[in-house]
């Protein structure tokens, strides 16, 4: 365990995510509320970041609907098949696109 540098503390090992979802740990002082990330777990996170490689596609009129070519890498990744369903979830922040 790591000690508090301010108060020298206990410091208690906590859990906590990042807006894209990525979890990381963390310690925590319960007395004067410092909080630390050690290198380790920054590199950690650092390598997730770097695994979710974002993409870039564009959006194509197709008829009366919109469409979206969706990367080779990414239909490899996740095994999309031409003519094939996926399920569609809107939530606040965008869409998610998941094989049925």
């Amino acid at each position: 365990m790591k000690r508090c540098p301010e108060c020298k503390v206990e410091m208690k090992e906590l859990t906590a995510k990042t807006p894209e979802g990525v979890t990381y740990r963390y310690f925590s002082c319960g007395k004067c509320g410092e909080e630390i990330v050690d290198m380790k777990q920054l590199h950690d996170v650092a390598r997730k970041y770097r695994d979710m490689k974002t993409f870039r596609a564009k959006i194509s009129k197709w008829g009366m609907s919109l469409g979206i070519r969706i990367p080779k890498e990414l239909v490899k990744k996740y095994q999309f098949k031409d003519d094939e369903e996926v399920m569609i979830i809107p939530d606040e922040k965008g869409i998610k696109i998941i094989p049925a």
